[in-house]
């Protein structure tokens, strides 16, 4: 077989779970770029970090990969490229064509990308696809002194465009929103604009639920557009603080042929290539799920997919390193992935039936943190990796998911 190196763009969970991806399927270790040091991918054996000042800007992380490419090309056949955040994955796309001389590269081309990762822009495509979502206003400078709203509240608020919207920052800021009132309405919008965001604003019919009505999706599509691998599943606790909502804590997968159908059906259509990610929520007023948005990349939760039995590193290397056009696979096996300690999903997992199951796979074995593996295992590693799965203790207690909670 032929050789090749992963090298991923980011040291969080996210990077490491992609590195044992890899490390479960193929026994190869990672390299991984980030401009801090982060435990989650610290004291490894299967992956090395290199730190890089200023790794964000772009002229700075382009001129470090043509420079690891000029030198690790000489060592492997194959160079996979791969970016665990929208900031990384941008200046990829910008300079694709100085980077495929070194590098497989799965990822679409600029305009796709574009479109896809502004929201407003997103929700024009789902309409053009049926693609069912939120009720949605669209908030921008001009409008924003004369609001009309065509629902009631409470509402979701959030950018359209969040690359932007990271790039500010203010006393209050959070990653989302959920509002109860006009004056509530106006006042976030206005903290949001004075900051110096240029983009528009989402906002949206607030879908009621707990957490347990979330649902992720991710996917792999060829170097063809064709989806090659598809995993659903339904996330029963999330993180609730100001800067991690929507981060799942715990999800079981569990399939669903709707669903997969009418991805699938999308995707190609668009001639979608590389890792997605798509976030839903179950409408119980409607019996409906409602798609709120798609990241170009795989989660930050992804692991959840390899640990399910559909490894990720898998697909890549078989259409990228193997040239291999295997039939699509659909996850349906349940599977209990943690980001958190078993313990609290006995306090804050609400739904009696979702904490059966989760307890049950817990029984049967079915269950796996991203971080805690058995072969990457010394001392000081398994010290900080569960020193930060015990911050969920003290982070749930200030933040506690309510009953009909966050989105």
């Amino acid at each position: 077989m032929k050789t090749f190196l992963p090298i991923i763009l980011g040291t969080d969970a996210n990077a490491y779970g992609l590195a044992r991806s890899f490390h479960d399927e193929y026994n190869v270790k990672s390299i991984a770029i980030g401009s801090f040091p982060l435990k989650e991918t610290q004291n490894s054996k299967i992956i090395d970090v290199k730190i890089v000042k200023d790794i964000n800007k772009e002229e700075v992380l382009i001129d470090t990969l043509l420079k690891l490419g000029k030198e690790y090309k000489q060592k492997y056949d194959y160079l996979i490229l791969l970016s665990c955040a929208e900031w990384y994955t941008n200046p990829i796309v910008n300079n694709m064509n100085e980077l495929k001389k070194y590098y497989i590269l799965p990822f679409m081309n600029k305009k796709l990308k574009d479109k896809l990762e502004d929201k407003e822009s997103f929700y024009n495509i789902c309409d053009k696809y049926n693609l069912d979502y939120p009720k949605t206003y669209i908030v921008t400078k001009e409008n924003q002194k004369n609001i009309n709203l065509p629902f009631d509240y409470p509402v979701a608020l959030k950018p359209s465009n969040s690359t932007l919207y990271s790039k500010i920052d203010f006393e209050g800021k959070e990653k989302s929103y959920k509002i109860k009132n006009s004056k509530d309405l106006k006042e976030t919008i206005d903290k949001i604009f004075t900051a110096g965001y240029n983009g528009h604003i989402i906002v949206q019919d607030f879908i009621p639920g707990s957490d347990d009505t979330m649902y992720v999706l991710n996917c792999y599509s060829n170097k063809e557009g064709k989806v090659k691998m598809m995993c659903f599943g339904r996330c029963i606790l999330e993180e609730h603080s100001p800067y991690g909502v929507g981060n799942y804590r715990a999800i079981i997968s569990i399939g669903n042929k709707q669903i997969y159908e009418n991805i699938q059906k999308f995707l190609e259509k668009i001639h979608y290539i590389g890792f997605s990610n798509f976030d839903f929520k179950y409408d119980y007023r409607t019996n409906t799920y409602k798609l709120f948005e798609i990241n170009i990349r795989q989660g930050r939760s992804s692991y959840f997919t390899t640990a399910a039995g559909l490894n990720l590193a898998k697909y890549l290397v078989e259409d990228y390193v193997l040239n291999l056009d295997k039939n699509t696979e659909y996850n349906y096996n349940n599977f209990l992935w943690l980001h958190t300690p078993k313990k609290l999903l006995n306090k804050y997992v609400y739904n009696k039936d979702v904490l059966k199951k989760a307890k049950t796979l817990i029984k049967q074995k079915k269950y796996a943190y991203t971080l805690k593996n058995k072969k990457d295992n010394s001392l000081i590693r398994k010290f900080w990796i569960q020193r930060i799965y015990n911050k969920d203790y003290q982070t749930f207690k200030l933040y506690p998911p309510k009953k009909e909670d966050e989105r």
